[in-house]
C-alpha cells in the first residue's frame, strides 16, 4: 500500500500531466538565475517521452537565518541518500550512471554528432529514471546508438574516471558493460507484476538476490506476528539475499548496507537538529537518526509517531526508505526525500477539509463496520518544495500521504500534504492540446479548461487527506501489503481516488467554500474516464500490458464503471470519424457507481480479501483493446507531447563568514545534464557493484 503518488499521479492531476503542448516557454541554458515569478521559465528541457521542468520556491527570501539553515541540512542529507536509490533499482545502475558520467564529462567530439545524440538521449533518460529502466513503465532503456560507438566513447575516457574492477581494462570493461546495457534480455523490467511469473527473479529491482517469490513471502510470514496490534512493516529496510544456503537481511542502516550514504545523511541530520524549530521537530529528527542508527523498524515507526505530532513547524522533511511500488512483494521501502516549507496561505483549503474528516468518514458509502468511529490526528497543508531526491526525484510526487503503517494511522493519525509549488508548475506548463483532441465536444471541453485546475486540486487534496486516511481494517486482518500483496497498491490508489472522485459531486464542498460549484466535478469525472480509459495508453507500448499501479488503479476504476453502467448508459462510447470518446451522459448515476466500488475496496482491505482484488485489477486494470490502444498512440502522437514530466531541483548555496552560515541563498539551475553531473561529482558516495 502507498501513501504518494508518483507523476503522473491521481486520476484528478492527468490533465497537468499529460495535457501538454508543444513549448510554451524555453528556457536559458547559461547556469543558475534567480527569477521573479514573472519571468520564471518552468520548461527547461524534452527528449524521447520525457519533458523536464523547473519549479519556483515562491517565500524563500522572507524565511528566517535558522529556517534556511535548517532547509539547506535538510537538502543535504536528502541529496545524499540518491546512490542508495539507483542501487535500489538495479544493481549495476551505478557501474551505468558513473560510466555515462565518465563519457558526458569529457567528451570532446561532435556534440552534433547523430550518433553521439541517440547516446545522450539514453543517457538523460536513464538519469531521469534513477537508472537503467523506465520511471513508470519499468521497461528496459535500450541505447539507440550502436555499440560500436558506445565503445569508442569509452575509450576516449581516462580509465580512472571509469568504474573499472581492479586490474581490468578498458576493452574487458567494455566486453562486460556492453551487454548490461544493449542486451534486451538482460534485466528487461524492473518490476514485473505478471502472476505467471515469479514476481522475484523475474524484477531486476535490487531488493533480492539468490531468492524465490516463494521463500521471500515464506520468510517473511515467519516473521510477521499477526497477533500485534502494533506491527512493524517487516523487510521494509533491507535486502533478502541467500547466504551458505541461509536467507539472510542485509539492512539498510550505519554500519550496514549502505553505510556510505547513510552515514553522510546522518550526518547533515544532525546539524539539522542544532536549529530545529521546535521541540516535536527536533525530537522527530533525532528519532530519525536513532532509526538509520539501528537499523530497528520499531525506531522507525517511534520516528512516525514523533513526526505525526510534529504539526506546528514551517519547514518540513521525508527522510527515509518509504514507498513499496518498486518491489514486486511490496515490502521494500525504496529511498525517497522531499524538503518542504509549508504555504500558510493555501494550507487553508487544505485544512478546511481535513477539519471535516468525521463528516466525510460518517457519510462515505462503505459499510458501518469499516468506518472509523474516530478520525484520529489528521494534519492537512500545502507545502512548497525546496528539494527532492530519490523516488522523489526527478518524477515527483503532488500529493503526499504518510506514515504508512496503518497501526499508526489509525491510532496516532496522518500527514497529509499538497506539493503547491509543484502544482503550479504543471499549471504554468500545461496546455490543451489533449483536451481538444480527447474530449468530445465544445462543452466538456470548454469545462475541462475552466474548471480543472482547482478540480485537480481538490482531487488531490480529498485522495491524501481523506481517501488514504478513510476506512479501518477488521480485527485480526493483517497489514494490506501482507494480505493483498502485488495488488495492495493499485487498490489503495484506487480507494483513495474514490474518495475523492465520491465527494466532488457532494454540494459539501460547495458548502465548505473549497469549491464554487458542481461544474467542477463534473470536469474532475470528465478528465477521470477520458484519461482513465484512453489518454494514459499512450504511455504504454504496442502489445502490452498494464504493469504500473497508478495506471492500473485509474483504469480499473474507468473501466469498472464504465461496465456497471452500461445497462444506464451511464458513459456512452461514440466512435466519430474514426476517433474514439467517452461521454458521461449521467453525473449523479456515475457517483453512485464509484460509491458502490469504494464500497467494495473498502471491504477488500477492511478483510484481506486477496482474490476479490486480484480479480478487479485483473479483470479491469490490466487488459489493452489492442484497436483502441493502436488509434490513441496514433493520435497522441500527432501533438508531439511528452507523456511524463519531472524536475531540475533548486540549489541552496550557504554563505559563510567566521567559519558560520550567514545566510542561504536559493539558485535555479537550468540546465538537467549539468545538474546530473554535478550530483554525480558531489553526492557519489556509494560503490559501484561489480
Amino acid at each position: 500500500m502507498s501513501k504518494k503518488r508518483l507523476i503522473p499521479v491521481t486520476g484528478a492531476a492527468l490533465l497537468m500531466a499529460v495535457c501538454l503542448p508543444g513549448y510554451s516557454q524555453t528556457a536559458k541554458t547559461n547556469g543558475p538565475k534567480k527569477p521573479t515569478e514573472k519571468e520564471f521559465q518552468y520548461i527547461a528541457d524534452q527528449f524521447a517521452d520525457l519533458r523536464v521542468l523547473r519549479y519556483n520556491v515562491p517565500g524563500f527570501e522572507q524565511l528566517s537565518l535558522q529556517q534556511k539553515e535548517l532547509l539547506y541540512y535538510l537538502s543535504e542529507a536528502a541529496l545524499c541518500g540518491r546512490d542508495i536509490t539507483w542501487d535500489q533499482n538495479y544493481k549495476y545502475n551505478l557501474t551505468i550512471r558513473k560510466t555515462l558520467e565518465a563519457i558526458v564529462g569529457s567528451y570532446k567530439g561532435n556534440a552534433k554528432d547523430p550518433e553521439y545524440l541517440k547516446f545522450m538521449v539514453y543517457a538523460k533518460r536513464v538519469w531521469f529514471s534513477n537508472g537503467i529502466h523506465h520511471h513508470y513503465s519499468s521497461d528496459k532503456i535500450l541505447p539507440e546508438c550502436s555499440q560500436a560507438f558506445f565503445a569508442g566513447l569509452v575509450k576516449q575516457c581516462v580509465p580512472a574516471k571509469l568504474p573499472l574492477k581492479p586490474g581490468e581494462t578498458t576493452d574487458a570493461f567494455i566486453a562486460r558493460i556492453t551487454p548490461i546495457m544493449f542486451d534486451p534480455a538482460i534485466a528487461p523490467k524492473k518490476v514485473w507484476l505478471d502472476p505467471s511469473k515469479d514476481l522475484v527473479t523475474s524484477s531486476a529491482v535490487n531488493f533480492y538476490e539468490g531468492v524465490t517469490q516463494q521463500e521471500a513471502i515464506e520468510f517473511y510470514e515467519k516473521q510477521t506476528d499477526k497477533n500485534s496490534k502494533t506491527p512493524v512493516m517487516v523487510g521494509l529496510n533491507s535486502k533478502l539475499v541467500k547466504e551458505n544456503g541461509q536467507l539472510v537481511e542485509r539492512v539498510w542502516k550505519i554500519d550496514g548496507m549502505y553505510d556510505a550514504s547513510i552515514s553522510k545523511i546522518v550526518y547533515w541530520l544532525e546539524k539539522a537538529v542544532t536549529v530545529a524549530e521546535n521541540a516535536e521537530q527536533k525530537t522527530a529528527l533525532e528519532k530519525l537518526v536513532q532509526f538509520y542508527k539501528s537499523g530497528s523498524l520499531k525506531d522507525f515507526d517511534e520516528y512516525n509517531i514523533a513526526w505525526v505530532k510534529d504539526t506546528q513547524s514551517a519547514i518540513d522533511v521525508v527522510n527515509g526508505f518509504i514507498e513499496v511500488y518498486e518491489d514486486p512483494l511490496g515490502k521494500k521501502g525504496s529511498f525517497e526525500a522531499v524538503v518542504s516549507v509549508k504555504d500558510m496561505e493555501a494550507s487553508k483549503r487544505i485544512a478546511a477539509i481535513g477539519k471535516e474528516a468525521q463528516w466525510f468518514e460518517d457519510h462515505s458509502p462503505i459499510l458501518s463496520q469499516h468506518k472509523k468511529k474516530n478520525v484520529t490526528g489528521i494534519s492537512a497543508k500545502v507545502i512548497n518544495a525546496v528539494t527532492e531526491c530519490g523516488d522523489a526525484a526527478p518524477s515527483t510526487p503532488i500529493g503526499i500521504n504518510l506514515p504508512n503503517n496503518e497501526w499508526i494511522r489509525e491510532a496516532h493519525g496522518s500527514k497529509s500534504v499538497n506539493l503547491g509549488n509543484i502544482v503550479e508548475a504543471y499549471d504554468q506548463a500545461a496546455g490543451g492540446s489533449v483536451v481538444n483532441e480527447f474530449y468530445y465536444n465544445d462543452e466538456i471541453k470548454k469545462r475541462v479548461m475552466a474548471y480543472a485546475s482547482l478540480a485537480d486540486k481538490l482531487h488531490t487534496d480529498m485522495h491524501e487527506v481523506i481517501g488514504h486516511a478513510s476506512g479501518q481494517i477488521e480485527p485480526g486482518v493483517g497489514q494490506p501489503h501482507e494480505t493483498l500483496k502485488n495488488y495492495a497498491s493499485a487498490l489503495e490508489e484506487g480507494r483513495a481516488d474514490l474518495v475523492a472522485l465520491y465527494y466532488l459531486m457532494d454540494q459539501k464542498l460547495v458548502d465548505l467554500g473549497v469549491m464554487p460549484s458542481l461544474d467542477y466535478g463534473k470536469a474532475a469525472y470528465d478528465e477521470y474516464i477520458t484519461k482513465g480509459l484512453m489518454v494514459q495508453l499512450s504511455r504504454i507500448k504496442p502489445g502490452n500490458s498494464i504493469e504500473e499501479a497508478h495506471m492500473r488503479n485509474r483504469q480499473m476504476v474507468a473501466a469498472w464503471a464504465y461496465e456497471k453502467g452500461k445497462a444506464e448508459n451511464v458513459i456512452e462510447k461514440k466512435v466519430e470519424n474514426g476517433k474514439t470518446y467517452f461521454v458521461i451522459n449521467n453525473y449523479d448515476k456515475l457517483r453512485v457507481l464509484f460509491g458502490e466500488l469504494l464500497k467494495e475496496l473498502q471491504r477488500i482491505k477492511s478483510q484481506g480479501d486477496y482474490q476479490a482484488g486480484h480479480d478487479l485489477i485483473e479483470n479491469y486494470g490490466v487488459k489493452v483493446d489492442p484497436a483502441l490502444h493502436k488509434e490513441i498512440l496514433e493520435r497522441y502522437a500527432k501533438l508531439n507531447i511528452a507523456p511524463y514530466q519531472g524536475f531540475i531541483q533548486p540549489r541552496l548555496v550557504p554563505v559563510m563568514e567566521g567559519g558560520k552560515i550567514k545566510d542561504v541563498k536559493i539558485e535555479y539551475p537550468t540546465n538537467f545534464v549539468k545538474q546530473m553531473l554535478d550530483y554525480g561529482k558531489n553526492y557519489s558516495l556509494l560503490p559501484v557493484e561489480n
